[in-house]
């Protein structure tokens, strides 16, 4: 039977071994040396609570499914019913086809039409590099309309919290104020991380603690960044050489949702940490904030990554 992701393409690199499927073109599995570095799903699963998946052309939520842009209604579908909202765009259950592969490269494509959820004309390729010290994604989104485009991008992958739970793993975001959500998951606000329990997650060169109980589905902005203006969360889940994990991100990204799972089945809660690049906060399609807007002709690129710091030593 064929799998319900499509055709399965996969990448090496020494000890490294990717998958990354047509639909959706999720990164369904990373893996080194046979221990798993993200919590993927099997080749005849679909993917769960979001599993690699990419989000575009807007990521988290819309409120009702509804948007103006310019003079244009945007009317998508409600696939979060619970709390009214369209969630993840529309991608992660498109076709992509290969446009480049080679047995550590991977770059694929799809083109999304005009819709009543998305009515705009959009190019999107996302590449997967495996590299010595990790995995590199690059997204390109071309505008192919006439007219100006909206547009937002996350990425949806979890890092696996080993044998344990993600109760026992240390986490540094290095995030100044967190986002201040409603019951439908949608911002009212937000806050300073300092002298909140979510301080623990980001210490500011002070010792990281572990998470404990510590529920996490926030997404967090004004982020540290080094000299190459890129952000770093780093996540500890023991003390071998692949258990320190790095997710970074470029200057297009500008927040970083983080999610501790505990809203999955019960035989997933818990045993891995979502750490999402996202270029906007949720429902930026009716807030506008950090929306990306691309004129006619014109192209976003956007970097993110998972690194182990230790894998070239």
């Amino acid at each position: 039977m064929p799998s319900p992701t499509g055709d399965q393409f996969r990448l090496v690199l020494g000890a490294q071994e990717a998958v990354v499927t047509e639909v959706g073109a999720a990164l369904r599995s990373y893996k080194i040396g046979g221990t798993p570095i993200c919590w993927g799903f099997a080749e005849d699963e679909m993917p769960h609570g979001g599993q690699g998946q990419v989000l575009a052309p807007w990521p988290n939520r819309i409120a009702s499914g509804r948007y103006v842009f310019g003079d244009t209604v945007g009317r998508a579908a409600i696939d979060e019913p619970a709390f009214d909202n369209a969630i993840h765009g529309l991608v992660r259950w498109m076709t992509f086809r290969p446009v480049a592969l080679e047995p550590d490269v991977l770059r694929l494509e799809t083109l999304l039409h005009p819709q009543p959820a998305y009515p705009f004309d959009l190019l999107l390729s996302v590449e997967y590099r495996l590299v010595a010290d990790g995995c590199e994604v690059t997204t390109e989104a071309r505008n192919l309309g006439d007219r100006p485009a909206p547009f937002g991008l996350g990425f949806h992958d979890y890092l696996d919290a080993g044998p344990g739970a993600v109760d026992g793993a240390e986490l540094d975001v290095r995030a100044r104020t967190r986002l201040l959500l409603d019951g439908r998951r949608l911002p009212v606000g937000e806050e300073t991380v300092a002298g909140t329990p979510f301080a623990a997650i980001s210490p500011h060169g002070s010792c990281r603690r572990p998470i404990g109980a510590l529920r996490l589905d926030d997404c967090f902005g004004d982020l540290e960044r080094d000299a190459e203006d890129i952000w770093h969360a780093t996540f500890v889940r023991g003390g071998g050489p692949l258990d320190t994990i790095e997710v970074w991100a470029d200057g297009s990204f500008s927040w970083a949702m983080v999610y501790s799972g505990d809203t999955l089945a019960p035989a997933a809660r818990r045993r891995a940490l979502a750490i999402e690049p996202m270029t906007c906060p949720p429902n930026a399609f009716r807030t506008g904030r950090d929306l990306i807007v691309l004129e006619p002709g014109a192209t976003f690129r956007g970097r993110w990554g998972i690194r182990l710091p230790r894998l070239q030593r």
